[in-house]
């Protein structure tokens, strides 16, 4: 894999992020990316699947000429929002599994990356890791921060990877071994974030997108609980709303993702929220750094 060249106070720190499909690397975590990519840190992210299954979401794009030419179209919306992002990506090559509807759930499409035994869907993730080398490695919680097939996979490809990438036992003809030296899983839309955001919505008259959804949501303080890491990163808003946009069939322009004012997210909730699961280097929580710890990096 070709050098990334960097420049910045971090340069020589690396950073890889895995996601489930093209757009979840710009509706989560894409300010904090930002941010890192300005100080220098290289970041890759890894797609595990096409997103060839995804509904169009934007109604402005609901047409069949966009359905026909789905794949083709969600790779061209990764690489704008990778170019805006200024990281670097990959596919991991599986085809997205889709949302199955109805209840019962219908079984899973044969193929998909569901379904796809751990161990041959986690190896082009270890291969990727040992050529790239990350300090840092993100991805998703044990639900898969929602109960997609394809989001739940991720998270279990991730701890997997990250595990056998450091084992020369494991995966012995992807490459020499590296030891990622912390794993986050993402907390973008813990409650907590999404009340604040209502309450100040509220407070200015204006309508928050997030009243039903409140009404609906569980409290679960212990889950909240496992937030450890808190990244400024409200500067970089403007980079995250262009990744997304980018995303056309994802995104919805005149949707949630942009009801609430900039300036107002900024002023009540400026961080991104991880939760560090594991860490090989001495860091105390809590933490405003995914790097917190890491000194003179290999």
């Amino acid at each position: 894999m070709a050098q990334h060249p960097s420049t910045g106070p971090r340069a020589g720190l690396r950073l890889m992020h895995v996601h489930a499909h093209p757009d979840d690397e710009s509706s989560k975590g894409a300010a904090s990316t930002a941010k890192y990519v300005a100080e220098g840190v290289d970041v890759h992210v890894a797609t595990c699947t096409g997103g060839e299954r995804g509904s169009i979401l934007n109604p402005k794009m609901d047409r069949p000429d966009i359905l026909e030419n789905i794949t083709e179209i969600r790779r061209q919306e990764m690489e704008r929002a990778r170019d805006i992002l200024g990281i670097r990506q990959d596919w991991l090559g599986f085809v997205d599994s889709g949302w199955p509807e109805g209840d019962p759930k219908p079984p899973l499409p044969e193929g998909c990356f569901g379904l796809v035994p751990l161990e041959e869907a986690a190896a082009p993730l270890v291969k990727l890791i040992r050529e790239f080398r990350p300090h840092v490695l993100t991805t998703y919680d044990e639900r898969g921060g929602y109960p997609h097939p394809d989001h739940i996979k991720c998270h279990e490809i991730s701890v997997e990877a990250f595990a056998a990438a450091a084992d020369p036992e494991r995966y012995p003809e992807l490459g020499e071994p590296w030891q990622v030296l912390k794993l986050y899983y993402h907390h973008s839309f813990n409650k907590a974030r999404i009340q604040a955001t209502h309450d100040a919505m509220i407070a200015h008259g204006l309508e928050s997108p997030w009243a039903e959804r409140l009404k609906e949501w569980k409290d679960e303080p212990e889950w909240d609980a496992r937030v450890t890491t808190k990244v400024p990163c409200s500067d970089y808003f403007g980079v995250r709303d262009q990744a997304l946009l980018a995303h056309a069939t994802q995104i919805d322009p005149d949707g949630f993702w942009f009801a609430i004012p900039r300036e107002l997210q900024a002023e009540t909730w400026p961080t991104e929220d991880f939760e560090l699961v594991v860490s090989h280097v001495a860091s105390s929580t809590p933490e405003d750094d995914l790097f917190a710890g890491i000194e003179n990096p290999a």
